[in-house]
C-alpha cells in the first residue's frame, strides 16, 4: 500500500472529520484520480516531438500515456483533424497516491521561485488544476536527454462537493498552498511585535 494512501486513511480522514464536522467516515472527501495532460502542438510538423512527449509523461507517471488527436482543422495552427496534439494520463489507485506523493515531496520543492501552490485553482465542485511549467522536476527526466523544455497539466478529480472541502482535503494530504493574503499580514504583525 501506498504511504500516502495509509497516510491518508490512519491520519486525514480523522482530521477532516474533526475539523469539517462529517459525521460519518464515507462523508470525508477523497481523491478519485489524477489527469495528466501535455501539449504537443509543435508535434503536427515533427513526430519526433510527439514520440518525445509521450516518453517523458509516460516516464513521469509510470503509466502509459496516450496521444490526443486534434478533433478540428484549424488552418491557422496548420492542424488538421486527426493530427497528434498531445498526450494524456489518467491514474487511479496506487499509482494516483504514488504520483501525488512524488509530486509533493520532490516535484514542488524543484520548482523555480516556489512560494506554493494557488487556492484559487479550484473549478467550483473541489476539482484542482495546477500547470506546470517544466518537466524537469521530476526526477524521472534527466535533462540531457531532452530536446526542450514541455510543460504540464495536472488536474486532480476528488469527490468534495466545494472549494472549501477540497482545499481542506488537499492541505491535509501535504499540498503546500499559499496562505491568503490578509493572514500573511498578520503573520509578519505577530513576527514584528514578537
Amino acid at each position: 500500500m501506498s504511504y500516502l494512501k495509509k497516510f491518508y486513511e490512519e491520519k486525514v480522514v480523522d482530521a477532516l472529520m474533526a475539523s469539517q464536522g462529517y459525521k460519518n467516515k464515507m462523508q470525508v472527501p477523497k481523491l478519485t484520480k489524477i489527469v495528466v495532460n501535455v501539449g504537443l502542438g509543435e508535434g503536427s510538423h515533427n513526430s519526433k516531438v510527439v514520440d518525445a512527449g509521450l516518453n517523458d509523461l509516460t516516464k513521469i507517471t509510470g503509466q502509459k500515456s496516450l496521444p490526443r488527436k486534434a478533433k478540428k482543422s484549424v488552418a491557422g495552427f496548420k492542424v488538421r483533424e486527426g493530427m497528434t496534439i498531445g498526450g494524456m494520463v489518467t491514474l487511479r489507485g496506487e499509482r494516483m497516491y504514488d504520483f501525488l506523493g512524488k509530486l509533493i515531496q520532490v516535484g514542488t520543492p524543484r520548482i523555480r521561485d516556489f512560494r506554493g501552490l494557488s487556492p484559487k485553482s479550484f473549478d467550483g465542485r473541489g476539482n484542482y488544476n495546477l500547470g506546470l511549467k517544466d518537466q524537469l522536476i521530476f526526477p524521472e527526466i534527466n535533462y540531457d536527454e531532452i530536446d526542450q523544455p514541455r510543460g504540464m497539466n495536472i488536474t486532480m478529480v476528488t469527490t468534495a462537493q466545494t472549494d472549501a472541502e477540497g482545499l481542506a482535503l488537499l492541505t491535509e494530504l501535504g499540498l503546500p498552498f499559499m496562505k491568503p493574503k490578509k493572514e500573511k499580514e498578520q503573520s509578519k504583525e505577530e513576527a514584528a511585535t514578537a
